[in-house]
């Protein structure tokens, strides 16, 4: 053997294992929204941005795993990740007790709140189900929002959308008398209108019937290895400050405890 090429054997074998390596990686496909700004949305060139997105792209690094996110509508988005779509769905999801009977959750990675929205100018402060009867309340369909409006508002007219953003653009056009939204986003969104828009009503809504235990990652229920995997990479980066940074970026107050 002519040992003057043995060194460049051994490179080119350990740049053949390196590549094996990386595409062997194991990939995390993560179904997500898209349509539920900050938290997930596109941007003007059609990529999938915000806290849910830069959060599993953390998670992932920890994990030391490829991500792949996969926008799905709301709508069919727990029907997607049990026809195997894809793996985890992150996309700013209640754990409630009627959704867990489809699928299993991971830790929260946020707390949970609603709100109501009105007018500015309405003259709306009382938002109890009977100041409510025959107003127009709109919520996205599909969520614990419209489950909520569905049980404590039996008199009020209930208009559902198919996105948050469709239930917004009423909102600010005078369509309807009220919405209900997720605190954090709804919070963002009164921000963008510059003042002149609509403002939060009553006291915040945190009933454990739509509110849950808190927004978490849903996984199938036999997918429980990945499930651990993910918690205790979230744990990581609770703890090693990258979600704070995260969070930082989007929020003014911490997610995880909405302070």
């Amino acid at each position: 053997m002519n040992k003057t090429y043995l060194p460049i054997k051994l490179a080119l074998v350990a740049m053949s294992i390196s590549a094996y390596q990386a595409s062997a990686q194991e990939t995390v496909r993560i179904g997500t929204e898209g349509a539920y700004p900050p938290f997930n949305y596109f941007t003007a060139d059609g990529q999938l941005a915000g806290f849910d997105i830069d959060i599993g792209k953390a998670i992932c690094a920890d994990m030391g795993v490829q991500c792949e996110f996969i926008a799905q509508d709301w709508d069919g988005i727990i029907p997607a990740l049990l026809a195997n779509k894809y793996d985890v769905v992150l996309a700013s999801m209640f754990i409630t007790e009627a959704r867990k009977e489809q699928v299993a959750f991971t830790k929260p990675y946020q707390a949970s709140a609603m709100t109501f929205v009105v007018d500015k100018n309405s003259g709306i402060n009382d938002v109890d189900p009977e100041s409510m009867d025959g107003m127009i309340i709109g919520a996205q369909s599909s969520t614990t929002q419209a489950d909520y409006l569905a049980s404590a508002y039996p008199n009020a007219e209930i208009r559902l959308y198919p996105t948050q953003d469709a239930a917004n653009l009423d909102m600010a056009s005078g369509r309807i008398d009220a919405m209900v939204g997720d605190i954090m986003p709804m919070t963002d969104w009164i921000a963008t209108q510059d003042g002149s828009c609509c403002e939060k009503a009553g006291e915040l809504i945190t009933n454990p019937k739509y509110v849950g235990e808190g927004v978490g990652m849903a996984l199938r229920k036999e997918d429980a290895e990945l499930r651990e995997r993910i918690n205790k990479s979230l744990a990581n980066i609770i703890s090693n400050g990258t979600y704070q940074k995260i969070n930082e970026q989007y929020f003014s107050l911490n997610l995880l405890t909405l302070k």
